[in-house]
């Protein structure tokens, strides 16, 4: 986003309350304090009108607008103009802003949109500008959220899965890596409960294992052996029937969920190739195909929308919240922030621990003054964040030992850590 909140560049200021099937619009000439109400149908044809009386209207000078939006189906339409510039504002804000005016908490279109025009003409200077990223960026940002909500899918149908294995057939569970993968549904759905398994043929279940790619010996035989000797947990056909049909009716939703997580890696690393800031975040320990287009989607391309790390780190989430009041202070978790961005780098942040020196003699250091898992990985974060915003501001691939040549020249403690660590390894 991008700070444009000079009042003297505007024709026109537009609060715009959206809904599905209509927008309530509120717009005021800078020459005038009329405001003039319209509602505006949720059709391109009624968008394209709007937008083109307003360009008549007011000629090439640029129009504010300010609605609940940062991405949408108006905010695309919205974004074809060049001549609108776009201030999005936090739905909780608005809320809060019509609540300290009308306590009763009574709410209407009109009177919201009329709120975002007050909001935009009285307090632009805390508001940003929406600056639209390039095609591919926005192309990136959209499919790694999607992607992790695919697989919030997969995760939720194999936790349904695993618990009802459990109920009549955990051994399973003890011969496959992960519940969450082509050769775990074949063989439940080839073999679906312990007496079916225990009669399949030795030669069978290894033709069965190396034609998925099990090429471990050991690792098949040990199989085997768990299948071979597994005991039924019940003989109930009350239990084992339902049970069985839930689980392989969860097995015809989680193939093709696994196939959408698929289709989603193979098009995020194609867009991932047309954007050359990539190499930067794939160069950081742990990123990988996953991370690597997570990080880069979440700083962007635009290297003025954040003036320093602090900005990101407060915006995500990471930074926790310091409040006062009177003899009390007290440090909280950020309630408000956007959860997908949090989880990116704290997710990340963890998956670092093993891979980095540093990182990981943090973390212990971490613990070692009484933080959780939770909060020590928050802060180590916290400090990733700092390493990647100068990275990407400087477009250089991360080093480790260039880091740690930085911490040896500012005589850090750390260091101690990583020897002693080093040491005991």
């Amino acid at each position: 986003m991008d700070r444009r909140n000079d009042s003297g560049q505007f024709a026109a200021f537009v609060g715009i309350d959206w809904a599905d099937a209509k927008h309530d619009v509120c717009l005021k000439a800078a020459d005038s304090e009329k405001v003039e109400h319209k509602v505006l149908a949720h059709k391109p044809e009624a968008i394209e009108q709007w937008a083109g009386a307003l360009k008549k209207r007011f000629g090439k000078k640029p129009i504010a607008v300010c609605l609940e939006l940062t991405r949408g189906p108006l905010v695309y339409a919205l974004q074809k103009y060049d001549f609108l510039v776009i201030f999005p504002v936090n739905p909780a804000t608005l809320a809060k802003y019509r609540q300290a005016w009308y306590p009763s908490k009574a709410k209407d279109d009109p009177r919201d949109a009329r709120l975002a025009l007050e909001v935009l003409t009285r307090h632009r200077d805390k508001l940003n500008a929406l600056k639209p990223q390039s095609a591919e960026m926005r192309t990136l940002q959209r499919l790694v959220e999607d992607r992790r909500s695919v697989v919030n899918d997969r995760v939720s149908i194999t936790n349904r899965i695993t618990n009802a294995v459990k109920n009549y057939f955990p051994q399973v569970l003890k011969c496959f890596d992960e519940t969450a993968s082509d050769v775990f549904c074949d063989f439940l759905q080839r073999w679906p409960t312990v007496k079916e398994a225990r009669r399949a043929r030795k030669s069978t279940l290894e033709a069965f294992y190396l034609k998925h790619n099990s090429r471990s010996r050991e690792k098949i035989e040990s199989r085997i052996k768990e299948i071979k000797n597994a005991v039924p947990l019940t003989e109930d056909d009350g239990v084992i029937v339902p049970n069985k049909l839930f689980a392989l009716s969860l097995i015809t939703q989680l193939r093709p969920v696994l196939r959408a997580i698929e289709n989603y890696d193979i098009e995020i690393g194609r867009v991932c190739k047309k954007l050359n800031d990539y190499a930067i975040f794939d160069s950081f320990p742990a990123a990988g195909p996953v991370f690597a287009p997570r990080l880069l989607a979440a700083f962007g391309e635009d290297r003025d929308r954040y003036a320093n790390a602090g900005e990101i780190q407060r915006y995500s989430g990471v930074a926790p919240v310091t409040e006062a009041s009177g003899n009390k202070h007290w440090v909280h978790w950020r309630y408000m922030c956007p959860k997908f961005l949090r989880q990116t780098f704290v997710e990340w942040a963890a998956l670092t621990i093993p891979r980095s020196f540093w990182a990981e003699a943090y973390y212990r250091q971490q613990i070692a003054k009484g933080s959780s898992h939770n909060r020590a990985v928050r802060a180590l974060a916290f400090k990733w964040i700092r390493i990647l915003y100068r990275c990407w501001i400087t477009r250089t691939r991360y080093d480790e030992s260039t880091y740690l040549k930085a911490l040896q020249a500012r005589g850090s403690t750390l260091l101690n850590s990583i020897a002693e660590s080093t040491t005991q390894g």
